[in-house]
């Protein structure tokens, strides 16, 4: 079973880990606001994350995307919320600049994201569908899975706020800010389209 998990992880880490709506908006909000800032907002992914998992182990995603009315009503609301999140991204102001009362990223808003993301069911999906775990029984494999993918999924998020937080310590001049603030906008929008298109 050791050996189970060690591939599954190492499978997890590149496809999880990658860039995607999730893990790039956590490292602009870390850019835009800090860590300690955006700290709700990576909850609320990491939680919703968490669903992902549990939406797809229980087999509910499946059920919810076999209905084209549902999948489409989903694609066009999560588009939308991409486009709001990447908006926030690129005009946030520099972190020098922040007003410490200002609008900082929300839990339920993190939380949204990760339950709109299309690359989340893509590679979560994928891993948990390829991955074989022998275990005793089939409910021990189904636990051992799914405490391994929201392991990686939590770790991977969180050192990607991190890295976009570390990016933005040295990005205190508000010209440099804008431009990151405005790449991780783009980069955002062009994984969601990434992830529609395929």
């Amino acid at each position: 079973m050791t050996d189970d998990l060690v591939l599954l992880i190492a499978a997890a880490l590149p496809l999880m880990g990658s860039p995607g709506p999730a893990t790039l908006s956590l490292a602009g909000m870390g850019a835009a606001h800090g860590v300690r800032r955006s700290a709700r907002y990576a909850a609320g992914i990491n939680l919703g994350t968490v669903a992902v998992v549990l939406l797809i182990a229980t087999g509910v995603t499946a059920m919810i995307l076999g209905l084209p009315a549902m999948r489409m009503t989903i694609a066009v609301l999560a588009g939308f919320y991409m486009l709001y999140l990447a908006w926030h991204i690129a005009t946030a102001p520099p972190l020098a600049a922040s007003d410490p009362g200002s609008h900082t990223p929300s839990f339920v808003g993190g939380f949204a994201l990760a339950i709109a993301n299309p690359k989340a069911y893509a590679a979560i999906g994928a891993i948990y569908v390829g991955s074989t775990i022998e275990a005793g029984n089939a409910a021990s494999a189904t636990i051992a899975k799914i405490l391994v993918l929201v392991l990686v999924a939590i770790t991977v998020n969180t050192v990607w706020l991190a890295v976009g937080a570390a990016i933005a310590s040295t990005l205190r001049d508000p010209a440099k800010a804008r431009i990151v603030n405005l790449v991780f906008a783009v980069l955002l929008l062009a994984s969601v389209a990434w992830a529609f298109l395929r």
